[in-house]
């Protein structure tokens, strides 16, 4: 595991450059629609290659010694390229808890970055992703908490699945949670799936957390969702990813 002198603040610049970083990376992006508004609620930024390889082969690459400074660079890839596309909704950022040693110095290149690139904090939305497992559940309601605290928005990813369960939700509270796509791929033919999305949609609603639907694919899942309060939605029903790129609604 990396000691904490490994943990310096980097630059906009020395992440763009991939300061000890063997590999170099981009990112696709995916809509998050608002289908009450009909609008894009928001942008994911998803690491690829440069090539547009997938994200499983950029992690492949990713360790305890260079954890840190691949979660920086794509912090700063992430806002840079949503800024040179002119994103105007949020743009949601996937995190790597195990990377952030202290949360008020692991930020610092992130407000530089969003600093650099007029991009605002307030439409930053920090994703927990679910690539690794998180042993110090206080440790993940700090930086959660730092970052609520300081005007950026987030998110718990895969909720359902894995290690992001309500466990997570008994020690904090994120501003959204994302349902896993397991549990909504053909929820309106299983009953089971629709009595437990239903009931964590309803947990939400009761702990103040917007729920949002991932890996929609078809119009009779997004009907069924909708009758449940649903409200914001991503998948292949409404767009792929897109590399260095927004998609076309």
């Amino acid at each position: 595991m990396p000691q904490p002198s490994d943990y310096r603040p980097l630059t906009c610049a020395q992440c763009r450059e991939g300061l000890g970083l063997d590999f170099t990376f981009s990112m696709a992006f995916q809509p998050i629609v608002n289908t009450t508004t009909g609008v894009v609620f928001a942008q994911e930024a998803l690491v690829r290659g440069l090539d547009n390889e997938p994200a499983s082969h950029i992690f492949s690459f990713v360790n305890d010694t260079n954890r840190y400074r691949f979660d920086q660079g794509c912090r700063v890839e992430a806002i840079r390229l949503a800024a040179s596309l002119g994103v105007e909704s949020a743009l949601s950022i996937n995190f790597l808890p195990n990377a952030v040693y202290r949360p008020e110095l692991c930020i610092r290149t992130t407000l530089e970055a969003a600093a650099t690139y007029s991009f605002p904090i307030d439409r930053i939305i920090f994703e927990i992703t679910e690539i690794e497992r998180v042993t110090d559940n206080r440790h993940l309601r700090e930086i959660v908490e730092y970052y609520q605290q300081r005007g950026f928005k987030t998110a718990l990813d895969d909720f359902g699945a894995g290690y992001a369960g309500l466990n997570l939700l008994a020690e904090f509270q994120t501003d959204f949670v994302k349902l896993d796509m397991a549990l909504v791929r053909g929820l309106n033919a299983d009953r089971p799936r629709r009595a437990i999305v239903n009931s964590i949609v309803r947990l939400c609603r009761e702990l103040h957390i917007e729920p949002i639907a991932e890996g929609v694919e078809t119009g009779e899942e997004l009907a069924v969702l909708q009758d449940f309060g649903v409200e914001l939605f991503q998948g292949y029903y409404f767009a792929r990813p897109t590399f260095q790129s927004l998609a076309s609604l």
